[in-house]
């Protein structure tokens, strides 16, 4: 009987020591991994944000340099991250990542790039979850059709026109898919109309001349959440 309990406790022993060995392993891993995920992360969307201003010299880290707003109605989300562009000692444009709620498979992130005269330098699509081969088209990657906003204003074309073609507008659909690229010309839309409206607050440095909470309560970047990127699956006309 002695013999068996300490046969079981040996065993117990043994086990609670591959535990603690298991788990220190996994956190010492995580630990030594964290920061070059994050760098890598940063890294990569700092290439994204560059991309959206083509031609700029930017002279800050717009990772730095963010405000978070709120505004649902024109933004889709409950807060959305601005990255503003100094260059030449100024705001030049402003990079928001707005939410588009009504993808065909799920809420679509947005990357959109206003400069100051108004115009888009660029958009770009941050995550999906649209059709393979139907809806993925809205991916640089898989089709110039995101391309179609370089240069766009509120004026050019004029409002009434900020659609797609099906709906009378000017920007091509997919065939077999008009809901994505519909719903990705409207927030497109929207968030000029937000810059438009609250653009002069953003623009504003806050080192000289403090800026009113645009929309509704500016927060510190590093309180608001981010949504991570995913991508994939479904979508049709």
């Amino acid at each position: 009987m002695k013999k068996t309990l300490n046969l079981v406790l040996i065993a117990a022993f043994v086990l609670g020591a591959f535990a603690v060995v298991g788990v220190g392993l996994v956190a010492f891993t995580q630990a030594m991994t964290a920061e070059r995920i994050a760098a890598n992360e940063r890294a990569a969307l700092m290439g994204k944000l560059k991309a959206v201003v083509p031609g700029v010299s930017i002279e800050n880290d717009p990772l730095a340099d963010v405000v978070v707003v709120s505004d649902p109605a024109l933004l889709g989300g409950e807060t959305t991250e601005v990255y503003r562009v100094r260059s030449g000692g100024e705001v030049v444009a402003l990079i928001l990542d707005p939410m588009v709620p009504d993808g065909y498979a799920g809420p679509i992130k947005l990357l959109v790039a206003v400069r100051s005269d108004g115009t888009l330098g660029g958009v770009r699509v941050l995550s999906h979850h649209e059709t393979p081969g139907l809806g993925d088209k809205i991916e640089e990657r898989k089709s110039d059709w995101v391309l179609s906003f370089d240069g766009k204003s509120l004026e050019d074309p004029p409002p009434e026109q900020w659609e797609v073609e099906r709906d009378g507008g000017v920007f091509d659909q997919f065939t077999g898919a008009t809901i994505t690229p519909r719903s990705i010309v409207r927030a497109v839309k929207r968030t000029l109309v937000f810059v438009e409206e609250k653009g002069a607050d953003l623009y504003a440095d806050p080192a000289t001349e403090p800026a009113a909470e645009p929309a509704s309560a500016a927060v510190p970047a590093n309180q608001a959440g981010r949504d991570p990127a995913t991508v994939s699956t479904e979508d049709a006309s």
